[in-house]
């Protein structure tokens, strides 16, 4: 169990970088670009560990559920401002 914790927690550094190009202002930490570079950057650890422990699916299970947090996420931003959305995309890498 301590393994799954610490694989779900970003270091404060790993986090400032992951919204570095992303926040809306210095002290932003609830908008949603900056929660879809959080977990971005959450997705592709817990990938890279996955990809080493094929067995662990409580590992797993959270992968998805965090897969589908993004989405909701990015579906919000798609609606509310498509201009945001398109950019966040493009800096992220991810596909629409």
């Amino acid at each position: 169990m301590l393994l799954f914790c610490d694989l779900r927690m970003l270091t404060k550094r790993k986090r400032t970088a992951a919204t570095k190009g992303v926040k809306r202002h210095d002290a932003d930490t609830g908008s949603p670009e900056v929660q879809v570079a959080i977990l971005s950057k959450q997705i592709e650890e817990l990938t890279k560990h996955l990809k080493k422990n094929k067995k662990d699916n409580h590992s797993r299970r959270g992968l998805l559920a965090m897969v589908a947090d993004r989405r909701k996420h990015l579906k919000y931003l798609e609606k509310k401002n498509k201009r945001s959305y398109n950019a966040l995309i493009k800096k992220l890498g991810l596909k629409k």
